[in-house]
């Protein structure tokens, strides 16, 4: 399994931003696939989890209402839709995926991760 994340970069607060993750290595219908964020000197955080068969979502109550996750099954791609964005939203954006429906909001649980892409917003 490969992941490949994309889509980051420079924007101002209140700016969108939407990120891609490409997922290749074998059919994805019984995963789910997540974005975690990981900012200087902070833990790994969860912020979205979509289950691919269902499209069922979850999110981390910190970006619910802002953030929203989808996939495109043609593409084998996942998004992660960022909108409002403000300084603290600055961090290293990955991608991940675990076999199963259950959308899990815990790092161990995903097994593979793409390599990152960088979001920073200034103020």
């Amino acid at each position: 399994v490969q992941l490949q994340a994309s889509g980051g970069g420079l924007v101002q607060a209140g700016s969108s931003l939407r990120l891609s993750c490409e997922a290749s290595g074998r059919t994805f219908d019984n995963y789910v696939m997540a974005w975690f964020r990981q900012a200087p000197g902070k833990e790994r955080e969860f912020l979205a989890a979509i289950t691919w068969s269902t499209g069922n979502t979850a999110y981390a109550d910190s970006v619910k209402g802002r953030f929203t996750i989808s996939r495109d099954n043609a593409k084998n791609t996942v998004y992660l839709q960022m909108t409002i964005l403000r300084p603290e939203d600055t961090a290293v954006y990955y991608c991940a995926t675990k076999v199963g429906i259950f959308r899990s909001a815990a790092r161990s649980a995903y097994t593979y991760w793409g390599q990152g892409t960088l979001v920073t917003v200034s103020s």
